[in-house]
This record gives C-alpha cells, structure tokens and sequence, in this order.
C-alpha cells in the first residue's frame, strides 16, 4: 500500500539510504501552471540540516520533475519526479543490522517481509516524506486557483504549549522561527527544552496545528470517506504521528450539547455559523467554515545513548544509536502536515465535481 487519494492519487517509492526517494502523481488536473520554486520551498522546509534543532544530514534534497509537465504547465498525464540521496552515512547502522530497536519499525518489518533495510530504517524512515511533501506541493498549486489556503505550525513541544486558538495568532509569523511557532517568546522556550533535549541525547514530542481556509461547503462523503476521516488517516500516516483530533476534539466532552452546537444564521445572504466548534466539518462533510485540526507526535524513538533490546535469536544486547537524528521532528513535519491536508482537500474536491451536474 504505496499509494495515496482516489482521484488525487500519490505513490512513492525510495529508501532512507537507498538512491532516491520519490514518486509518481496521478489524477493531477491539467492546465495548473507549475511553480517549481514554490515546490523547492516547501521540500526546504522539511530539508535536514536546517537548524540547530534538527537532524545535521546535510541534504539538498532538489526534486526533478521527470514527466506530465509541458511548457510550465501540466498536461493531466502522470507526474513523475525524484529526489537523489547524497549524504548517507549506511556504516553508522552495521551495529544494527540484527538487533531490534525499542519502538521503531524494525522488528515488525522483520515479521511481515522476513527481511529489512537496516541501513536508517529503510522505508519506514521518515524520509520517505520528501514525497509527501513534493505531491502537496502540486495540490497546494492546484488549490490556488480555488483560494484555499492550508497552515500548519507548532503548538506544543513537550509541556510547553499554546494557550490560545488558531485566531489568537498572526500566523504569518510561522516561519520566522527555527521551530515554526507564531509566538516569538514561547517558540523560544520550546527552542531550549529541544536544545536540552538534545544535548542530554534524548528526544521529545508535541503538538502540530493545522487550519484549512476556503473550503467550500459541500466536500467529504456521508459515510464512508468522511473528510475529517481521511484527514485523520492522512495525518495518522505520518511517521511518530500518534494522536488526531479536529474541531473541538477530545476538549469537547466535558461541554452540554447547548454549548457545543454551531447555530446557522443568515449574513449578507451567506449561510454561516455563529461559532465554528465542529471544524468546518458536520456529517463528514464540510461546511465553509475554517477547518482545523492538531496532530500528535511522539518522541523520537532513535536514542543518542544506550539502550538495551535484543538481536534476532532473542539475546539480550545493548546497542548506541550512531549518526544524526531529530531531537524533536515538529519543526520538519509542519510541511508534512500541510502536504498531506493539501492532497486530502484536493482529492476531495475532485470527487466532489463528480457528484453534480
């Protein structure tokens, strides 16, 4: 299951320490010019090497459009690129070419194919992601020409959070810090507990917000294909993606119906709602209104210390992870995140186009 959408349709292909990673777009509408700057930016922005707080592989990571692109525009035939790998360091995981490490994939790649790619987690590295990141970069283009704008930024590192709503911010203000937090003064505070994080050669998580405007009413499918659930299994998709809620979320138990219900009312002879508690989404389907979303992710489980665990015949061992690694992978998945609600919106949208004469 290497493939991603319905009409919207991303597979990829690639390996951490492999040659490349990349893939193939399918379902693309033609036309939509190709702004191949914009499409660097957003793989900039989940480049390694970046900052001080993440993983130092020094990777370029340049896509190469290969195919369904003709004088700038794209032509509604597949959509092939690649992203080379430069910079592995394959000796740094010899000591793990056995071993099973605590909380990553290995043991259960090992169980479901009899073998693995040992060499940075192979596949099931997160830097399969770069083609994630190249595919909601096309439907972000394609999404212009409808107005739909998708934003995603760091809202908790550990307990350090945000306490306001998506509103309370100016989220212009995202990429103006290492860790993509719209508040200068807690976005440093979480730049420090990453830093001690770091230097002490653990890892932690947090809290990725995300908020979709411009959707029109109309999008998602009544029972199966519920937007807020291709949502959720498009975030929960994410490597270290552990949690998924969307409008009020797990928040929203402890109200009364009579609070928690978003009243229509009529406004310059629009439809709309007086409050926005569901998240643009009622019945699985959206309702003009912003749709917002967090995303929960784990600590990283790769350790810059040692760590016990056991070798393929069961034998107890201690192993110390080598190499470079996120501390924390917030500030590097931001894009993911939105890359991923980009391909949702415009999987959905095309669906919709089918539903109505």
């Amino acid at each position: 299951m290497n493939s991603f959408g319905n009409i919207f349709r991303l597979t990829t292909f690639g390996e951490s320490h492999g040659a490349g990673v990349g893939g193939v777009v399918d379902g693309m509408p033609a036309g939509v010019e190709i702004d191949m700057d914009f499409i660097q930016r957003e793989l900039n922005r989940r480049r390694p090497g970046q900052s001080s707080i993440v993983t130092a592989r020094n990777e370029s990571d340049r896509v190469e459009i290969l195919s369904g692109v003709f004088e700038g525009r794209t032509t509604g035939t597949p959509i092939g690129f690649v992203v080379y790998n430069q910079n592995q360091h394959s000796n740094d995981y010899d000591n793990l070419r056995d071993c099973f490490r605590p909380s990553h994939a290995d043991y259960t790649y090992t169980q479901k194919y009899g073998v693995r790619d040992h060499r940075g987690g192979g596949r099931s590295s997160a830097r399969e992601t770069i083609a994630r990141c190249v595919g909601g970069a096309l439907a972000k283009l394609a999404l212009r020409s409808l107005a739909i704008d998708i934003c995603a930024y760091t809202s908790q590192v550990g307990d350090i959070a945000l306490t306001g709503s998506y509103t309370d911010y100016d989220l212009s203000q995202i990429e103006t810090n290492i860790v993509r937090c719209p508040d200068a003064a807690v976005a440093q505070q979480m730049i420090e507990l990453i830093t001690a994080v770091k230097n002490d050669g653990d890892t932690i998580g947090g809290v990725i917000t995300c908020v979709i405007k411009g959707v029109p009413a109309g999008l998602g499918e009544p029972v199966f294909n519920k937007l807020h659930a291709d949502l959720g299994a498009a975030m929960l998709g994410i490597n270290a993606v552990k949690g998924f809620e969307y409008g009020m979320g797990f928040a929203g138990v402890q109200y009364r119906g009579s609070q928690m219900n978003d009243t229509f009312v009529s406004h310059d002879g629009n439809i709309t709602t007086l409050t926005n508690h569901s998240g643009g989404i009622q019945g699985g389907i959206s309702n003009g209104q912003d749709i917002y979303f967090r995303v929960a992710f784990k600590p990283v489980a790769t350790l810059l210390r040692d760590v016990e665990t056991v070798d393929k015949a069961g034998n107890t061992v201690v192993v110390k992870t080598r190499g470079r690694h996120d501390p924390c992978v917030l500030p590097r998945a931001v894009p993911v995140v939105e890359a991923m609600a980009a391909m949702v919106i415009l999987d959905h949208y095309l669906m919709n186009k089918t539903t109505r004469l």
